[in-house]
């Protein structure tokens, strides 16, 4: 009996040992398993966490407020264009006034006198005289009436045929000048002192001398 204590005694202490180490393997399994199954995903970065963070600041989740701030950045947007087209801003006009073809539209419609640029004023005042009921005054303003309005095709005519011509041998793509002839009769008609972006050329083709401040 005093011999074989000695024998059984270390098993015991073995599987003891055994079942700790696994109990403790298992316990120092269990975490890490665990956790990586909670997340599903690595950690992310601090870096990425805070763009993600500024992004969400930057598109908030109330469609109210978002709608808000896109009417402002429409309004911010619509005056920035409006100041370019005051100043003559080229970097900054809008995309109906921008590009070079444009430009080139504008200074030849600027550096020439037409019967065009007379068509409002001359308008506005056939109004103004029709309103006096004389068989007189009412024949001449109709004579008047026809004889500008064939002047005006006439030279509307010639301004474009001519404009076409020029724009053709410096932009021979036609994807190019799409829209350009009729941007530039469009401003024809305008009085010269209301186009939009201002002259930059004189009638004749001296340059525009700045305003000072």
């Amino acid at each position: 009996m005093f011999r074989r204590r000695p024998e059984t005694a270390p098993a015991a202490t073995s599987g003891k040992s055994s079942t700790s180490s696994s109990g403790s393997g298992r316990e120092s399994v269990g975490p890490d398993s665990g956790d990586s199954a909670a997340k599903g995903r690595p950690t992310p970065k601090r870096r990425d966490a805070e763009a993600a963070r500024k992004e969400a600041l930057k598109t908030p989740s109330d469609p109210r407020t978002a709608r808000k701030q896109a009417r402002e950045r429409d309004r911010l947007a619509r005056a920035e264009a409006r100041q370019a087209l005051v100043s003559g801003d080229t970097r900054r006009l809008p995309a109906r006034d921008a590009g070079p073809v444009r430009a080139f539209a504008r200074d030849y419609i600027d550096s020439r006198r037409s019967v065009a640029e007379f068509f409002i004023p001359f308008a506005f005042g056939v109004i103004v005289l029709g309103f006096f009921k004389q068989p007189v005054l009412q024949a001449v303003l109709v004579l008047s009436w026809m004889l500008m309005f064939a002047l005006l095709v006439v030279d509307s005519s010639i301004i474009g045929f001519r404009l076409r011509s020029k724009l053709g041998a410096q932009w021979p793509d036609k994807s190019e000048r799409r829209g350009v002839l009729v941007y530039a009769l469009m401003r024809s008609i305008q009085i010269r002192r209301m186009r939009l972006p201002p002259p930059r050329v004189k009638p004749g083709g001296a340059p525009v001398t700045p305003k000072s401040k």
